[in-house]
């Protein structure tokens, strides 16, 4: 190489080499804010557009937008990973000003002991209307047997449209997220509330004396449900398949569990293991279709310490595609092995939703059906902060058949939808660093995917290395190109009996030919 040649690259490679670090600069400060550290978050971090602070608000009157910070939430974390798109509403103490909710859409606000909030809702007279509000204490929070929330739909005359949903912590007394939910139906029965208008989503938190006064965050989810193109049968299934089927056998798969119902971890039939910690709950979620019955079992792994034992120490729930409460089974625990299973459901099918028992009526929808499983924070006092081993067999019988004909679309348009079995895709083989297979402790959220903090993270990785790798690559490819460029404007010597118009140019770098990229 010439003089001319390393004068030209030492004037080049310093300008590529700044072009490179500007390219570089941007993505590297935008991975890095794109997640921020959490005090007390044992997670790690998490996104900046999940913190209270940066979510989309709606003003309690439903008059517009306000300022994040005239929305500013306790900025503690909580173990519950709430929707990354959850618009921040404050509920209204009375009906004037309440602010209107979207089908489709969900929404996060709060509530203070012995609360009681108001909601709007704007109804046609052939849909139906479900709401589901999901409480969540915040950590520290003492509760007791009683304490719980109320949800109701109202008329413009403080009528019920039909049943009020309550949910409450029961014989745990371990602080957890609980849910209970609402309806206005316009189909079977001659409910009231069948006329479009106005109605209220009515809010209550119930408590005792010696409960916690601290604000309990909550999560609202409005879905819509059209009617049908035809009218159909109006009486629920009196019969059904109630025998408790083979158990399943084979090894366990290992999967992780989300720390919320927009986090819940897909599962298909099979046997599953995960890690749960004393006062830690985690979602998973259950694809049934039309026809389709569900079989659960869910089992605690043995200590090897601690002595004595908890009443009621795991507790596994069952919700509805629209968060709808079905069944719950629970267990004691004293240091053995312990299991728990539902009781046989009905086949997933449109006219349960006639029958009076929540487990019969809540089998209404085809869709994601939840999962929810929390460990008494008791259970630490006598058998130390874990993990222990948490087991679910996961069981779907029956032919898959029609479902009903609508007349409209959901909202949100995959409210029934039926997701494929894309869990080998989520699949985790490796344990944690202190031996447990999954899960987390209760104020990480519950897993690498609860508040979307490791998926930010790894994103934002992946971004510098895509660039870094494509920039590398450019500033190659410049270097090549002024060699190349160098090399041909200045002939190389030949032997004196060489064809010099037939000299050989030098081979191409690997570089440059094709090579895949880096994803």
């Amino acid at each position: 190489m010439g003089r001319r040649t390393v004068w030209w690259l030492g004037r080049v490679l310093p300008a590529a080499g700044a072009a490179l670090v500007a390219m570089l600069a941007p993505t590297w400060q935008t991975a890095t804010a794109d997640t921020q550290p959490v005090g007390g978050d044992r997670g790690g971090a998490r996104p900046i557009a999940a913190d209270a602070g940066t979510m989309r608000t709606v003003s309690a009157d439903g008059g517009g937008t306000r300022t994040a910070g005239d929305a500013a939430v306790d900025a503690e974390p909580t173990p519950y990973a709430f929707a990354e798109d959850a618009t921040s509403v404050d509920g209204a103490t009375g009906t004037t000003g309440a602010a209107r909710l979207e089908p489709g859409e969900a929404y996060r606000s709060s509530i203070g002991k012995d609360g009681k909030l108001y909601y709007r809702l704007v109804l046609d007279d052939v849909s139906n209307a479900y709401v589901s509000v999901t409480a969540v204490p915040r950590p520290g929070t003492r509760v007791s047997y009683s304490d719980g929330i109320k949800v109701s739909v109202q008329d413009g005359n403080s009528r019920n449209c039909s049943f009020s949903g309550t949910a409450h912590f029961g014989a745990t007394q371990s602080s957890h997220p609980i849910a209970a939910w609402a309806t206005r139906e316009t189909s079977g029965h001659p409910y009231a509330c069948q006329t479009a208008g106005t109605y209220y989503v009515v809010v209550e938190r119930s408590g005792t004396a010696g409960s916690s006064s601290g604000v309990w965050d909550l999560e609202l989810d409005y879905v819509s449900e059209p009617g049908l193109r035809k009218a159909g049968s109006t009486s629920a299934p009196e019969t059904w398949r109630s025998a408790t089927p083979e158990p399943l056998t084979g090894d366990p798969e290992r999967r992780r569990g989300g720390a919320g119902f927009s986090t819940a971890t897909s599962l298909r039939q099979g046997i599953w293991q995960d890690g749960i910690s004393p006062g830690q709950t985690l979602f998973y979620k259950v694809p049934l279709d039309w026809g389709q019955q569900l079989y659960v079992t869910a089992a605690l792994g043995s200590s090897g310490r601690g002595e004595g034992s908890v009443g009621t120490a795991l507790v596994m729930s069952l919700y509805n595609p629209v968060r709808g409460f079905v069944d719950d089974v629970g267990s004691g625990y004293d240091g053995g092995q312990r299991s728990a299973a539902l009781e046989p459901l009905p086949a997933v099918a449109y006219e349960n939703r006639y029958a009076l028992s929540d487990r019969v009526s809540g089998m209404r929808f085809a869709g994601s059906y939840y999962l929810v499983v929390h460990l008494a924070a008791q259970v630490a006092d006598r058998f130390g902060d874990g993990p222990l081993g948490l087991t679910l067999s996961v069981r779907r019988d029956g032919a898959v058949r029609a479902g009903p004909s609508y007349a409209g679309r959901p909202e949100p348009r995959d409210a029934f939808d039926v997701p494929a079995d894309d869990s080998d895709d989520q699949a985790d083989d490796g344990a944690g660093a202190d031996g447990s297979v999954g899960g987390a402790s209760p104020g990480e959220g519950g897993s690498d995917r609860a508040d979307g903090a490791d998926a930010g993270s790894d994103s934002a990785t992946m971004k510098v290395v895509a660039v870094g790798g494509i920039g590398t690559g450019s500033l190659l490819m410049l270097i090549l190109g002024v060699w190349t460029v160098t090399a041909r404007r200045r002939p190389l010597p030949a032997p004196e009996d060489a064809d010099t118009a037939s000299a050989a140019v030098p081979a191409p770098a690997p570089w440059e030919r094709g090579a895949p990229r880096s994803r």
